[in-house]
């Protein structure tokens, strides 16, 4: 009886040690899933800018993916939603607001310009590339709408980066602004008009005129400003009240010229490393045959062109479709090992 109560008691401790070792298990993987942000702060043409720093749990130095906003955006709009996705598959992300936006230093405020907003880049990569806890030799860049445009032209002028992803980018400002000139001449008229007065204003005075970054047709003037636009990008501020965003929704009107002479397709060729571009086909803001064109003359580019608007990839089950495009592409070509 003394030999059969030893063995029943012998089985209960490797049961209770199996079951033991699966929660152990099981642990370890949720921990491996887990993340840390880290407030991070940069200088940029010796402004202090502003960034979030994603780190996986438990990855000794991951590869890393920089990534800001697009068209007047800032970081908190749906950014962290693709940087924890991209986290959790092992890969650190580093997301920062331009000079002039958000809690970013920089004048003037909101100031939406090409040239500035590569420096910016330009200087992020440069901070990456200075941590100690990632492996910035496997780097990614991921850009969205205007910054969609602004990561290939970071691309072309830093080879050593291995991937990128472009979403819903903009491409050409020739091709931009003549669409609206054709569609929709009034908008062009009033853009101009606004254009030459933050010129004479900025030329003569400390001030700048100012115009709304987004709005809806028949309000006053604003960039984007499409039927679409105003809810779209509502999609994007996770349940701010309109009222409270308008306090950041204006910029320099002088974006009217410096749009039209922003052209990254031109950049394109340059672009070695695997690149994603993923376009929108009822997009009312670029021409939609532009992201297609880009992704042609790139040496190494996959396009996926889905039939939404230019605002639908950034929730709902566009965006769960496509942000699992994107990891898996991104853990691809940085090489993460870490299951998901």
């Amino acid at each position: 009886m003394t030999k059969y109560r030893s063995l029943i008691v012998v089985l209960l401790l490797m049961m209770a040690s199996s079951a033991w070792a699966q929660e152990v298990s099981k642990q370890s993987t949720n921990t491996s899933l887990q993340i840390t942000r880290v407030d991070k702060t940069f200088t940029s043409q010796g402004y202090k800018l502003k960034a979030w720093l994603y780190l996986p749990s438990g990855v000794i130095k991951p590869p890393v993916v920089v990534m800001a906003h697009g068209f007047g955006g800032q970081r908190w709009m749906r950014l962290p939603a693709y940087a924890e996705r991209f986290a959790r598959k092992g890969m650190a992300v580093f997301v920062f607001d331009y000079r002039g936006f958000n809690d970013s230093e920089g004048e003037p405020r909101q100031y939406i310009n090409p040239k500035r907003h590569l420096q910016d880049w330009d200087e992020a990569i440069a901070y990456v590339k200075s941590l100690d806890n990632v492996d910035s030799k496997r780097m990614a860049l991921w850009g969205t709408s205007f910054s969609g445009g602004h990561v290939i032209v970071a691309a072309a002028k830093h080879p050593d980066v291995l991937a990128v992803v472009s979403q819903v980018p903009f491409t050409d400002g020739i091709s931009t602004e003549w669409n609206y000139i054709i569609t929709d001449p009034m908008f062009a008229m009033k853009g101009t008009y606004h254009g030459i007065a933050d010129l004479i204003v900025s030329l003569f005075t400390k001030h700048r005129h100012n115009i709304r970054i987004a709005g809806r047709p028949g309000e006053a003037f604003a960039m984007m400003s499409r039927p679409d636009s105003m809810e779209g990008l509502m999609k994007l501020l996770g349940g701010v009240d309109e009222k409270d965003f308008e306090k950041d929704n204006f910029c320099p009107g002088n974006i009217i010229f410096t749009l039209g002479l922003y052209r990254p397709i031109r950049y394109a060729e340059k672009v070695t490393c695997p690149t994603l571009v993923i376009g929108a086909e009822k997009d009312t803001l670029f021409p939609p045959i532009g992201p297609k064109k880009m992704a042609d003359r790139m040496k190494n580019a996959t396009y996926i062109g889905l039939p939404m608007n230019h605002f639908d990839p950034y929730v709902g089950e566009p965006f769960e479709k496509i942000v699992k495009v994107m990891g898996d592409f991104l853990k691809t070509n940085l090489k993460v090992s870490l299951a998901d």
